[in-house]
């Protein structure tokens, strides 16, 4: 009796590729599903959407700066607990003034023009870590997508900058508002800038609610477009994040 045939093996049916994200859900993902944002990156480095929504809310917060503190008082506050507070408390009144009006101004223009700043800022942290991942981890994350996945990891900025928003609005102490600790998502908030020293302070701030969560979003966008482990993508960008705020408090200091 001859063999009974063997029926050719059917292949298996090829999964079909992920639908495109729209910029909406990507920004929603970065918080909810990160990966999914970071992953889609890979396809388009679009980042406009993101960069909208921090400038829009670093926007409101500067005009709720000016509106309830002012640039001059908060130049004031950074004077008196900067390692120049001798100098300047020395000074004249007259030349006090003079000197916190045009620090002021430069404050306020700092403030209004904090969108176009954070594309700078973003340029000068995209390619720091950029070359770190493609010169020591051979990194396949293109500088588009770099740039994107810093854009995408800065989102959770746009709390803080509503709970500052916020604060000012409900009735800050103006006198005591600090610009660089506007709310308390880091443990520097909670000290006293009479009694503790700036280096302290400077690296009590790197303690960050928000700024570790940021840590985390940049090294899932890495480790998404690169061959590289997501526990080492995170531990690279906390170790240059760690680098800049103890450069930051020794300058401080």
């Amino acid at each position: 009796m001859a063999a009974a045939s063997v029926p050719p093996a059917v292949p298996a049916p090829i999964p079909p590729p992920p639908l495109p994200m729209s910029q909406g859900a990507r920004v929603v993902n970065t918080f909810i599903a990160p990966s999914k944002t970071f992953t889609d990156i890979r396809r388009s480095a679009s980042w406009w959407a993101p960069w909208i929504l921090i400038g829009v809310t670093a926007l409101v917060f500067g005009f709720a700066m000016g509106k309830q503190v002012g640039f001059e008082q908060i130049s004031k506050y950074q004077a008196e607990h900067s390692k120049r507070a001798d100098q300047f408390n020395n000074l004249p009144a007259d030349q006090q003034a003079n000197q916190l009006r045009v620090t002021g101004k430069i404050v306020g223009i700092f403030s209004y023009f904090s969108p176009l700043l954070i594309l700078l800022y973003a340029l000068i942290a995209t390619v720091t870590l950029w070359l770190t991942f493609k010169l020591l981890f051979g990194g396949q994350t293109t500088f588009g997508q770099a740039y994107a996945i810093t854009i995408y990891g800065w989102l959770p900025g746009i709390i803080g900058a509503i709970l500052g928003t916020i604060a000012l609005f409900a009735g800050i102490n103006p006198e005591g508002f600090d610009v660089n600790n506007p709310v308390g998502t880091n443990l520097a908030y909670y000290l006293d800038a009479d009694t503790t020293s700036r280096f302290v302070r400077g690296m009590a701030s790197a303690l960050d609610v928000l700024s570790i969560w940021t840590i985390v979003l940049i090294g899932i966008g890495y480790a998404c477009t690169s061959k590289v482990k997501r526990s080492t993508a995170i531990i690279v960008v906390a170790a240059w994040y760690l680098i800049f705020k103890l450069t930051m408090a020794a300058l401080s200091a």
